[in-house]
């Protein structure tokens, strides 16, 4: 895979990289890992709040 930032995101990346004492490929890395993550809960949260509010239509709609 090739990962192409611009500019900004290069210097930004390695200044991070420089302040953590890390490798700019880890804080990427860490970065993406963050990422999933977190939509991966806030999916997970929605779908939550759907079946908890729509329980009812579902539950009718499953039946037909």
């Amino acid at each position: 895979m090739t990962l192409r930032l611009t500019l900004a995101e290069t210097e930004a990346l390695r200044q991070t990289a420089k302040r953590e004492h890390r490798s700019m490929q880890d804080v990427a890395r860490t970065a993406i890992d963050e990422y999933v993550t977190r939509r991966a809960r806030r999916r997970d949260e929605h779908l939550a709040t759907i079946v908890a509010e729509d329980g009812e239509l579902l539950r009718r709609l499953e039946e037909m």
